[in-house]
């Protein structure tokens, strides 16, 4: 187990291993060959997210080569860390093991071995390029089956007879087929299959997040998160689940893995929530959400939202920006879920804290929050500064500054005693709260350097990620070490030693924990390229609008179904790849012919939040089965405690595809950022006051309906203004580029557009793309519409005006313009443009009317049931 962290029974530590880094534990010369490739494949990576190949000329790998490497090592580990079946040996390694590690990695690292022989031949396989790829298939399926469940590796299967039976199919699925040799070079030989799009972003995203997420826990944060949780909620009614909720947020900063996270979190939360009297069932359900949940939080997200660089086509940070608030509303609503449930259970604290004055309380926290304020700002504009007085110079002085920093965080963890491995579940003792957070404060460094990189840097993903791993690396060698020799011991170089040995685990744990990843997203290119092969998605429009009837509603209920029954038996990462490719575009192109605006971005997170949940459904849900280990309690009646648990938070996804402002899409400036996230913070809690019949007090009919009436107004103001007003007011194709120029850098194109496809039907519809950045405003018509036609451009679209008429002329491949539904040879109707309409946000202000009818309504049964006088005279015998 990570430092710092207490011991974790057999059997759950074997649940984690199973799940996440495979079920072998081998002993003697098989462990340390293991050790090493596992370390080798981490240091690779960090290599190739690195800028240094660059900077000295030599290890550049292009991304087939790279995808290759990351396959092959992936599946030699697969063998040897996952055990054939449940019985099969778990301390050795059998023959029959280490013929399919070496002959796994021989195919799956083909394309780098013989790169420059195939791309001498392309389309022309030899009888070895075809035996390699039917033995690495056949390999890869098994290697799925052993690391990531038999359900993926049939899903695989069937995708794959799919494109050999093509025309024997039913008329709706139907295609020409494809022959054996033709598959197999498809999948196997280009980058339309296995090497495509989901291997690519594990190999350049998903793996350093995972290597970093490993490194900063078995440097000792996750008890960190943990034991600060505790210091600040242990003492409130129903803390235990208060603590659960927190720190498995802010595990979730850090870490993308649900069962590592129930596990770590869960030994210590699920029990004292029994004691609490949430009772083994509920406890389990509320540790295994909220650890879910983890995997929407940034920066560190689950494995799918990497993904969706390349499916959308914008920046990570952008992602982050956009899952956010619902990331936070999530929580938040999670945290008054139980806090509700501890209220109709008539809990008390189980620790007994004197109380402070709601002044001193009060005080405090604007000091500790004002403070913090401060510190961030102070660091901010010195590093502002730095890098615009000293130029190139600049990152010696910020790394002088972070150094600065780390050395003040360790004198401040010399001073004050260790923090606890673990908690006391018998007799719980709440720490002091400011000790507690100066105990682990160089922590945050690292995240901070990731942070700043993705969000101020704006550097890509990897990058970020990479200098990120070097300040942990950094911090797990030395932390030890300096903290020791400030608290007068002379060990210095047996803490050096120790913290080595940490990096050393943690590239082994970072490893371990991608081996199902790459596997996973290799196998979900067989599906992708299946899609490629046959025009799979094309036939999928039709038949999905068929289902749906036309009516996006519907059509995000037979998504969200989708997801849900995937969720019983492939895990997230794959029912999101899936479901992205074949029902995303169709959303977006179903709510564009209705003239519906639907950002790509928010039917691929709503895509994934609802892929998520494929850890809590049973009968395959394995945080849940871990929850329930721990609990004690039959992990089919945890899971579906936990998704009713969730499902007061699914009605989130519907309503940022509606009201993108939920995903900060659409809002300008500071003012209606907070107004925004202050309305749909109070929406996202009253929805779970209406769910758990409980706000005040237990709610009545009439109080429910009036709440929910408020909710659908907090979430949706713009519902009822566009009952008063048009959104948009539209002006001709012909100033199409003069618009384009005037729009401000958080403002959409939108076009009506109308054209004819090669299948003959006719199609109008509304589509939006985002442009670039504006710059200084234009000043005329003529620098306006340059300035338009350069934006335009830039996002992938080409439009050719004469007099008054705008046409298509081309979309470029993979464009933003592409993703938002722009079709060559269509003719643009009309530019939209919004209108000057009030702001649907005064609809907030009935909302709250409601609200306070309630408020005082509840209010008034509160203070009568807790009037004497008000209660009926006891009967006399």
């Amino acid at each position: 187990m990570t430092q710092g962290q207490g011991p974790i029974a057999p059997d759950l530590a074997q649940l984690v291993a199973d799940a996440d880094t495979g079920g072998r534990q081998a002993t003697g010369f098989a462990a340390q060959l293991m050790l090493v490739i596992a370390v080798v494949w981490s240091l690779f990576q960090l290599w190739y997210a690195s800028p240094l190949p660059f900077v000295l000329g030599k290890g550049v790998f292009n991304d087939t080569e790279a995808r290759a490497i990351h396959l092959g090592t992936g599946l030699l580990l697969t063998f040897l860390a996952f055990p054939a079946w449940r019985g099969a040996p778990r301390t050795r390694i059998p023959s029959y093991d280490w013929v399919l590690a070496v002959a796994g990695a021989f195919a799956g690292a083909y394309l780098f071995l013989f790169y420059n022989a195939i791309a001498d031949r392309p389309g022309q396989p030899t009888r070895l390029d075809v035996v390699t790829s039917v033995v690495g298939l056949l390999i890869l399926f098994e290697a799925t089956r052993r690391a990531v469940g038999l359900p993926m590796t049939i899903l695989a299967v069937v995708f794959l007879i799919y494109a050999l039976a093509g025309p024997y199919m039913p008329d709706v699925i139907a295609h020409k087929g494809a022959s054996v040799n033709r598959m197999v070079s498809h999948m196997w030989l280009t980058t339309e299959g296995v090497y495509g799009i989901a291997l690519g972003v594990s190999v350049g995203f998903i793996f350093i997040y995972v290597l970093f997420g490993a490194l900063i826990d078995r440097a000792g944060a996750g008890n960190y998160m943990m034991q600060v949780s505790f210091a600040f909620l242990g003492h409130l009614r129903g803390g235990p689940a208060k603590v659960s909720v927190v720190s498995s947020g802010l595990n979730g900063l850090i870490s993308g893995s649900s069962v590592s996270n129930v596990v770590s979190g869960g030994i210590f939360t699920i029990p004292l929530m029994k004691k609490a009297g949430y009772g083994g069932v509920k406890a389990g359900a509320i540790e295994t959400m909220s650890s879910v949940d983890g995997q929407i939080m940034p920066p560190v997200m689950g494995a799918a939202a990497f993904l969706m660089v390349e499916y959308v086509g914008i920046p990570y940070s952008d992602i982050i920006r956009h899952a956010f608030l619902p990331a936070i509303l999530s929580y938040v609503a999670l945290f008054y879920i139980v806090h509700l449930e501890a209220l109709k259970l008539g809990m008390q604290p189980m620790i007994k804290r004197a109380p402070r004055p709601v002044r001193e309380r009060a005080l405090r926290f604007a000091l500790g929050a004002s403070g913090t304020i401060v510190v961030v700002g102070v660091i901010y504009y010195l590093i502002v500064g730095a890098q615009a007085v000293l130029g190139a110079a600049a990152p010696w002085a910020i790394g002088a500054l972070l150094l600065a920093l780390y050395l003040i965080a360790c004198r401040m963890v010399a001073r004050v005693p260790d923090m606890p491995p673990d908690i006391d579940v018998e007799n719980p003792v709440q720490p002091e709260a400011w000790p507690t957070v100066q105990a682990g404060l160089h922590f945050l460094i690292p995240i901070g350097v990731l942070v700043w990189c993705l969000m101020v840097e704006d550097l890509s993903p990897g990058l970020s990620a990479f200098y990120a791993v070097v300040a942990q690396l950094a911090l797990m060698l030395t932390q030890r070490a300096l903290i020791a020799s400030m608290r007068g011991s002379r060990d210095v170089v047996a803490q050096l030693r120790l913290g080595l040995r940490d990096i050393v685990l943690g590239l082994n744990d970072g490893a371990r924990s991608m081996i199902g990843i790459a596997v996973a997203t290799g196998c979900a290119g067989i599906i992708v390229g299946t899609i490629t092969l046959t025009g799979l998605g094309l036939r999928m429009t039709d038949f999905v609008e068929f289902v749906s009837f036309g009516s996006v509603i519907l059509m995000l209920i037979f998504t969200a179904l989708v997801c849900l029954m995937l969720g019983l038996g492939v895990p997230t990462t794959a029912s999101y790849i899936l479901v992205a490719t074949l029902l995303a575009p169709v959303i977006v192109e179903l709510g564009a012919q209705q003239g519906l605006v639907i950002p790509l971005i928010s039917v691929h997170l709503f895509v994934f939040y609802y892929g998520i949940m494929a850890d809590i459904t049973p009968p395959v849900g394995l945080a849940t089965f871990a929850a329930a280990a721990i609990s004690g309690e039959d992990p089919i009646a945890t899971g579906i405690q936990g998704f009713t648990y969730a499902a007061r938070t699914l009605i989130l996804p519907f309503i940022w595809i509606f009201n993108p402002q939920l995903l900060l899409i659409d809002v300008h400036g500071p003012i209606e950022l907070v107004i925004v996230i202050s309305a749909c913070l109070i929406a996202a809690l009253l929805f779970a006051a209406i769910t758990m019949g409980w706000f005040r007090v237990r709610t009545r009919w009439w109080e429910t309906l009036v709440l929910a009436v408020a909710v659908f107004t907090l979430f949706r103001p713009d519902f009822f203004m566009d009952q008063l007003y048009d959104e948009y007011r539209s002006e001709p194709a012909a100033k199409v580029f003069e618009i384009a120029g005037r729009l401000p850098d958080d403002e959409r194109l939108v076009m009506l557009i109308a054209g004819t496809r090669l299948e003959g039907n006719d199609v109008r519809k509304t589509v939006a793309v985002q442009l670039g950045d504006q710059g200084p405003a234009p000043v005329d018509a003529a620098t306006a519409a340059a300035l338009g036609r350069k934006r335009i451009a830039e996002a992938g679209l080409s439009i050719n005006v004469l007099g008054d008429i705008a046409q298509v002329t081309n979309v470029r491949f993979g464009s933003r313009a592409r993703k938002s539904g722009f079709e060559q040879g269509f003719e643009v109707v009309a530019v939209q443009v919004p209108t000057d309409r009030p702001t649907p946000h005064w609809f907030y202000l009935p909302a709250l009317l409601l609200i306070a009818i309630v408020w005082v309504s509840q209010g008034r049964r509160m203070h009568g049931a807790a009037d004497p006088r008000s209660r009926p005279a006891p009967v006399q015998a």
